[in-house]
């Protein structure tokens, strides 16, 4: 079977849905499946894997992406050879399969990784959020009627398409995490080499540093932490457009010698950062299905986050970390408070969280993914025979 993922972006572009679409090409793979991806480039990025389809576009200011109303004729040729597409954005991309490859009668898939409301009024916020939420109604409903299978990565997004009107059954499969790394990491990173010393109750976050992600809220509480416990740190893994604002927000705080940004962090390298940390935290309230909490569950860290569609599905409040209500900065705190003191409940989550990561291991959610795939393939192929057969019928001998 020929799988054909379509995406705005790729690699080298760095976020969560470019993490989910490579891990679950390499997964399928392995399974023995064809799987090509169609995206767009500027033409001096080179692959370092097979199959990955680029159509040059123009690019987006300083952003890494790209642009294009339409794809190559020979991405266009090689797309409907496709036996299912799989969109994982659905404005671009999602256009561009219902035009290729629906007269094709190739199944597509589509699944939500975005709480597009959400980050529309992050990056767009001179736009009237009536405006926004009107398209979304409009979009939603129809582009998704028109896919074969919808995916939501939560129950939560699951509910978040239901309310903007889409009426089409909506399957909750979670994204696949390669959850080894982090649950069988054996050296984490010196707390030294972070500039805290070993005894030292160390919070982390890791993730993009982008306005979506709520940092601000974030640096806020551990403020009102850090004034009461001297012995506790906070580590920002990663990077993104709001890193200098929030390290002279730190500066201004005075709390240069608490809290630490490394910058980008190499993939591999992770599991030892996290291993490092003792809880992670997360303010995000736009989260589809987090991979980094995901990542950061099974390197046995419990999880202080809020209430929302995406964490609130992955961390289980009192269970595997604590969940406090969107923008309570008090209760927030006063949770970050509370697991930094309770060191046997914090151990406990700690298993616990180790434990309830396999949950969303790749080998279990590419094989869910599979059967779905081979599901349709074999309804779509049913459709095409009883076609041929009713289009033959005429010219076929009847049996005397």
């Amino acid at each position: 079977m020929r799988i054909g993922m379509m995406a705005d972006a790729y690699k080298p572009h760095i976020s969560g849905i470019t993490n989910v679409i490579a891990l679950s090409k390499q997964f399928l793979e392995k399974a023995g499946y064809e799987v090509y991806v169609f995206t767009f480039g500027g033409g001096d990025y080179i692959d370092d894997e097979p199959n990955i389809i680029r159509t040059r576009g123009v690019p987006l200011v300083d952003t890494g992406l790209y642009f294009s109303a339409r794809h190559s004729t020979e991405a266009q040729k090689i797309l409907q050879k496709m036996d299912i597409i799989h969109v994982h954005h659905p404005f671009t991309s999602g256009q561009l399969a219902i035009r290729y490859c629906r007269a094709q009668g190739i199944p597509l898939v589509f699944t939500n990784h975005t709480r597009y409301d959400l980050y529309a009024h992050a990056y767009l916020p001179m736009v009237p959020d009536a405006l926004g939420d009107a398209f979304l109604r409009a979009y939603m409903p129809a582009f998704c009627k028109a896919c074969d299978l919808v995916i939501a990565p939560s129950a939560g997004l699951k509910d978040v398409l239901i309310k903007l009107g889409v009426e089409t059954t909506i399957d909750v499969i979670p994204n696949g995490v390669n959850v080894q790394p982090f649950q069988s990491i054996e050296q984490p990173i010196p707390r030294q080499d972070l500039g805290f010393d070993e005894d030292d109750i160390l919070l982390t976050y890791m993730g993009r540093i982008g306005p979506e992600k709520n940092l601000p809220f974030l640096l806020r509480a551990f403020a009102g932490i850090a004034k009461t416990y001297e012995n506790v740190n906070l580590l920002v893994l990663g990077d993104g457009p709001e890193r200098e604002n929030l390290e002279d927000r730190v500066r201004v705080m005075g709390m240069n010698e608490r809290v630490r940004f490394t910058g980008m962090i190499p993939y591999s390298e992770l599991p030892a950062y996290l291993a490092a940390a003792d809880v992670f935290t997360t303010a995000s309230i736009t989260e589809v299905h987090p991979l980094s909490v995901i990542e950061a569950l099974a390197s046995g860290l419990p999880v202080v986050g809020i209430q929302s569609p995406g964490v609130g599905d992955t961390v289980e409040d009192g269970v595997t970390g604590y969940l406090a209500p969107e923008e309570d900065l008090a209760v927030y705190t006063a949770k970050l408070s509370r697991i930094i003191t309770d060191n046997e409940t914090r151990e406990q989550m700690s298993l616990k969280a180790r434990e309830v990561s396999s949950l969303y291991s790749i080998e279990n959610t590419t094989q869910i993914m599979i059967d779905r795939y081979q599901k349709l393939y074999l309804e779509y192929s049913g459709k095409k025979a009883n076609l041929f057969q009713r289009l033959t019928r005429p010219f076929r001998r009847t049996k005397v």
